[in-house]
């Protein structure tokens, strides 16, 4: 399959977002006085509420303890507590012997491992603090440790066996009603502390955070969001968003807070936002996390900390030799750092930590907290939608595409776009004239035609009636098969590959299908800009229509297939020109996506929010007979190959 663009749209968010910095940048140099350093400190912790929030009611934790761990000098402690109604969260207490009044406390965020607290590191950094005085509990993430999501269900073994893969399928889901992975796991973080401030043995005016790439990415959101931590030590995370994208790092879904670069921040600000409390930034040379960010970020911090008058080592930053990781020297560099803002005068070096079996650390009877009695999450949004069905008012036809634009981003159509002509290609036999259509800044949709008369390949002429198909995957791949074949008859018959897709899809090692590829992480920078990536990619079909009505068709009709379908299925609703919509195998229903565990179809084709407002049926009803449905496939998505019929 030809890619000739394949760094055409992540190039364009590179540029989206070194224009946002270079603006916060000057907005930071202008800062030069006390005063402009929390006027700007205000600002910031405002938009990382708007981003995060609202959070849910704090209900009820019904936290217990059902078990405990005697060890050499502390004990440990089995926990459950519910985040949420329904939603269990698991973790271990490092409680010290002979505690002489309130210690000081630190809440311990794991990385994306599966056996959350029981992996190894997870259990050597309490180790390290609880020798020196500390109370850490560590809890478990969705989806790790106790807290695998999927147990039981047929043919989701691949999913509950990743902590990464579980959470982008999570958050697939939770996007559909207008939700998001970020605060899901913020929210658990916040009650996990207040859990921690509960306990008698915990000084609150003394309480910090760590953790390790994940752990250190809720370090960071946390820290950003609630008050009442004192210190951090995040490891492992802290860069630049830029520095990410510009690497081609795909982070998790809980990784991408929604609006934070539309609201024009970056990682450093969730630490300007509490300074000058006391940090420090903990990281490895050869870390995939991007160094020289995490150098920048440090920088930015160091210079907001001195407006603030901040003490002498309130601020600190540890660069170790390795790769990514939080290694014994990482954890020792933390606990020095905890133990001088704790006022601990005395740092008692762990000579050997242990590793104890998960089943040591199990707060549940089997280790799991859905066979315990808890609700997946997957239940939990299954039944929102279905509350979001029954409640949501029908639109009118009025309102719908108004709704549908506002869902995807579509600020104004667009014009009839400039295009460029390709080289002519030959394959199966056939001859194919090609355009490259500049739909937006440097985004170019590829659109293909097959010709009668290949000596007419170098001058866009289109006739009464136009066929557009819209491939699942390839155009190049799909005008062989049968579909597109048979509509040859009926007019001209170009195809056309949408930004990302066919010839226009991103470099990418990983497999297209692949949960973390390239793809999945441009709509995760959709989210954070608060821009819809298949918004983006319908207003591509929206520019390659006014470029066909501006070059004589008279009517054109759309066939969409597979992730095509959805895109003809938007584009059909807000263009009335188009006089047919044929949509094969495309989804029955969002309604089903988010009501059942597993959902295969790519992050990249969902709408968030799409379920408070409308589903595909409100979509069918409004083009009424203009629209032809064709064997619509289910979350599944059936055939992945691009051809496959």
């Amino acid at each position: 399959m030809r890619s000739g663009y394949g760094h055409m749209v992540i190039d364009q968010v590179v540029d989206s977002l070194r224009a946002m910095r270079a603006e916060r940048q000057e907005r930071l140099r202008a800062v030069t006085t006390r005063a402009e350093a929390l006027a700007y400190q205000r600002e910031v912790r405002d938009k990382i509420a708007s981003s995060f929030g609202p959070f849910p009611r704090r209900t009820a934790l019904h936290a217990r303890v059902t078990g405990h761990v005697q060890r050499a000098g502390y004990r440990i402690e089995k926990v459950i507590l519910e985040s949420r109604p329904g939603c269990w969260v698991t973790g271990a207490l490092y409680i010290p012997d002979g505690l002489q009044g309130a210690a000081p406390g630190v809440l311990g965020s794991c990385g994306h491992s599966l056996p959350g607290k029981a992996m190894d590191y997870n259990q050597q950094f309490p180790q390290h603090l609880v020798a020196s005085g500390f109370v850490v509990f560590v809890f478990d993430p969705l989806n790790q440790g106790e807290r695998i999501q999927y147990v039981g269900i047929p043919g989701s073994e691949e999913t509950a066996a990743s902590s990464v893969l579980a959470h982008n399928m999570m958050a697939k889901q939770l996007e559909l009603i207008g939700e998001d992975m970020p605060s899901w796991f913020a929210w658990d973080a916040i009650r996990a502390l207040d859990y921690l401030l509960s306990r008698p043995e915990v000084d609150p005016a003394r309480v910090g955070m760590t953790g390790c790439s994940g752990g250190g990415t809720m370090t960071t959101w946390m820290w950003g969001l609630d008050e009442r931590l004192t210190m951090a030590a995040p490891s492992c995370f802290v860069t630049t968003f830029l520095s990410n994208l510009e690497d081609e790092i795909p982070a998790d879904a809980e990784q991408y807070p929604v609006g934070v670069l539309a609201a024009g921040l970056e990682q450093a600000d969730f630490y300007l936002a509490r300074a000058p409390k006391p940090v420090i930034l903990l990281g490895e040379r050869y870390d995939f996390f991007d160094r020289r960010g995490t150098q920048e970020a440090f920088a930015e911090m160091q210079r907001f900390y001195g407006l603030l008058g901040a003490p002498e080592g309130s601020l600190a930053y540890y660069e170790g030799p390795d790769a990514h990781g939080f290694r014994r020297a990482d954890m020792e560099e933390m606990v020095r750092f905890f133990a001088r803002q704790a006022g601990i005068a005395t740092v008692r070096p762990v000579a050997q930590t242990e590793v104890l079996d998960a089943s040591l650390l199990n707060a549940t009877p089997s280790g799991n907290v859905i066979e315990a009695g808890g609700t997946p999450v997957f239940a939990m949004t299954a039944k929102r939608a279905q509350e979001l069905a029954k409640s949501r008012p029908a639109l009118s036809a009025e309102a719908l595409p108004a709704t549908l634009s506002e869902l995807l981003g579509i600020k104004e159509l667009p014009g009839v776009p400039h295009y460029r002509n390709l080289r002519p290609e030959r394959a199966d036999g056939a001859a194919y004239a090609r355009c490259a259509v500049e739909t937006e800044g440097g985004i170019r949709a590829i659109l293909r035609k097959r010709l009668a008369q290949p000596e007419r390949a170098h001058a866009l002429e289109v006739a009464g009636t136009a066929w557009l198909y819209l491939p699942h995957l390839s155009a190049e791949e799909e005008l062989a098969s049968p579909d597109p074949a048979a509509l040859q008859g009926e007019g001209d018959l170009y195809a056309l590959d949408v930004r990302g897709l066919g010839e226009a899809m991103q470099d990418d090692a990983l497999d297209f299908w692949h949960h973390y590829n390239v793809d999945y992480l441009l709509h995760g920078h959709g989210l954070m800009f608060e821009e819809s990536y298949l918004g983006r990619r319908v207003f591509d079909v929206l520019s390659t229509l006014n470029l066909l009505y501006n070059e004589g068709a008279q009517e054109v009709r759309l066939y969409g297939r597979g992730q095509g379908a959805i895109l003809a299925l938007f584009a059909g609703l807000l263009d009335p020109r188009v006089v047919k919509v044929v949509l094969k195998n495309g989804p029955a229903s969002f309604q089903e996506w988010a009501t059942v565990p597993i959902v295969q179809w790519p992050a990249a084709n969902v709408v968030p929010g799409v379920l408070k407002h409308l589903d595909v049926a409100d979509c069918l009803r409004l083009l009424g007979e203009r629209a032809q449905v064709i064997d619509p496939w289910g979350p599944g998505m059936a055939p992945r190959a691009a051809g496959a019929a």
